[in-house]
């Protein structure tokens, strides 16, 4: 098989394989890189020698690294990762997501036990699970984002072979899979990139440190490097589509966007293959442009997570306003309705967390509602939090019913956090497993300086480095069926199947949504299509005065009683009704 790397930076090359080492020659059509052609077979080692160095490095487009990110790769076949199962090809607009961590999702934490566990999100309705990062990153519990080598799968959770078995049965349950990939940034340890090319710039800066090189000299083969990766995902591995981590922290000046670029790839692999595929963003601009189309100008992801709906239906339920939630505090309902019907709330208003004003409106009448992903958890909201605390710590199960209506009958793509559909009473702590002690106490001290900001004590906090807090964080899958879990599971059973039967549920068309609420009084109600829903989050009983339209209660938390002859409608405390025709 013919071996090749990218290494402008030496005078010569040498691919190590077994136990033999054979030189590499230039490749003449190619300027950087060097080739060589030798037998080989799956599983086995190699790596690269650069110049006189003796150490030997992994590929940096190896698919496998069996024996962590500072070990040699693997040779992977990857004709036999292809699913054998036919995707199913729902649609974004149709879409149900869930977010799922592959090493917390069950306390094995493999693909193969996440797998196991597929019955209870096809019972549960959902049509896609989106995987948050895969690729490996040093020891064996981490959240991802640390991830070193974006086009191999971390070894612990199953490697190659295991995300191809899990992709497979997935589509055999009729799932979707999504990816979280991540572009902006590289882990702090066990990183080899460097040392081949220049991935990397001093000319532009992240919070992680220096930017990846996207736009200069030798950027034309970085970001070949990247979109590779994340082809490779959709092609070899047959997943259905990318969230793409913290797209606004990405440094790129050229003319035509690293984004674009991709999403222009993603796009023709789509038309080649006749499957859906798409790519989600995570972006903190409240910028549109993101997801509008290329040829309208704009860089043609086809959707992106909307923080400013989370931050307005957190606020409403729990009444927090420390942090960036405090732009949403002072009338949150409010600023629960501006976001569902005009989906940012910073469409160029003041950030008081940011000390200036942020973000650019949409314009409803060319942006479908489908551009955004609706939640009320996810793992950055939950995990980010000091104790890793979800919504079910700080609200009552009623309150819990009340944010499932607004995700999953709003206008947008719902997505759903792992264990959020029985209010899962684990928490989902910040957790790593850094090799490097220096590292480990860094993070460590880090974390807790962070919070000691917010007036936490040191020994509140818990330490990401100790094993208990990743276990503290896997699901207890024996909740689901005890109270008050099952009861919750029951109500998101419920309004998943009305989003999948009711069509104006899923109507793309945002200036349609009708929004009324009552600050003082703590109910929200939203109309979409013939669909109403009623939401009293207040802790005394509602009445609220639909007008004479003939709806009916389609579902309830609360026992509820259809409108009277006014259509008026009695809402109990802390709850939440669904009514249509």
């Amino acid at each position: 098989m013919q071996f090749e790397v990218w290494a402008p930076l030496t005078d010569r090359v040498a691919l190590r394989l077994g136990q033999a080492e054979h030189g590499m020659e230039r490749d003449p059509g190619r300027p950087g890189w060097w080739v060589v052609r030798v037998p080989a077979g799956d599983g086995d080692r190699y790596g690269f020698r650069l110049g006189g160095a003796a150490e030997v490095r992994p590929d940096p487009r190896g698919r496998r690294l069996p024996d962590g990110p500072d070990g040699l790769s693997a040779v992977v076949d990857t004709a036999a990762l292809a699913p054998q199962a036919p995707p199913p090809g729902t649609r974004l607009q149709d879409a149900v997501l869930y977010e799922l961590h592959v090493g917390t999702f069950t306390p094995e934490g493999t693909f193969d036990a996440a797998a196991a566990r597929l019955p209870h999100l096809v019972r549960l309705g959902v049509t896609h699970v989106e995987l948050m990062p895969v690729c490996p990153f040093p020891g064996r519990h981490g959240w991802g984002y640390d991830g070193v080598a974006p086009w191999a799968v971390h070894e612990p959770y199953g490697g190659p072979a295991g995300l191809a078995r899990f992709v497979d049965a997935a589509h055999r349950a009729g799932l979707g899979v999504v990816l979280d990939v991540v572009h902006n940034h590289l882990g702090p340890s066990g990183n080899h990139l460097p040392a081949f090319g220049p991935y990397f710039t001093d000319a532009h800066h992240t919070p992680w440190g220096a930017a990846v090189n996207l736009d200069g000299p030798g950027s034309d083969e970085v970001r070949a490097y990247f979109l590779g990766s994340a082809l490779a995902w959709l092609r070899d591995y047959g997943i259905d589509g990318l969230r793409l981590d913290a797209v606004h922290a990405l440094a790129d000046g050229r003319a035509l966007t690293f984004l674009e670029e991709l999403s222009a790839a993603v796009d023709a692999l789509a038309a080649e293959t006749g499957r859906p595929l798409f790519l989600i963003a995570e972006s903190d601009a409240c910028d549109p442009r993101t997801t509008t189309p290329r040829a309208a100008g704009g860089l043609g992801l086809h959707a992106q997570w909307n923080d400013d709906f989370h931050h307005a239906l957190h606020g409403a339920l729990t009444g927090e306003s420390q942090g960036y939630y405090a732009d949403f505090a002072q009338a949150p309902f409010a600023a629960l309705a501006k976001t569902m019907t005009r989906a940012f709330f910073h469409d160029g208003t003041w950030s008081s967390f940011r000390g200036r004003t942020h973000g650019r409106p949409v314009d409803r009448r060319r942006t479908p509602a489908h551009r955004f992903l609706g939640y009320a958890q996810t793992h950055d909201q939950v995990g980010n939090r000091a104790q890793g605390d979800r919504l079910a710590a700080s609200v009552s199960p009623g309150l819990q019913a009340c944010a499932a209506a607004l995700v999953l009958a709003g206008p947008f793509v719902p997505m759903l956090f792992m264990g959020e559909e029985w209010g899962a009473g684990t928490p989902w702590q910040y957790f790593t497993d850094h090799p490097d002690p220096d590292l480990a106490r860094a993070v460590r001290e880090g974390r807790r300086r962070e919070f000691a900001a917010h007036g936490w004590r040191p020994e509140e906090v818990p330490d990401p480095q100790d094993p208990a807090t990743r276990e503290r964080s896997c699901l207890d899958w024996a909740e689901p069926e005890r109270q008050p879990h099952a009861r919750l599971l029951d109500w998101y059973r419920t309004l998943v199947a009305l989003r999948r039967t009711h069509p104006d549920l899923r109507d793309p068309d945002l200036a349609a949504v009708r929004v009324a609420y009552d600050e003082e009084r703590r109910w929200l109600t939203f109309r979409r299509g013939d669909v109403r829903v009623v939401v009293n989050a207040a802790a005394e009983p509602a009445t609220v005065a639909l007008g004479r339209n003939g709806v009916r209660v389609l579902a309830a938390w609360e026992e509820v009683p259809h409108p009277d002859a006014e259509g008026r409608v009695h809402v109990p405390a802390e709850s939440v009704v669904v009514l249509g025709p």
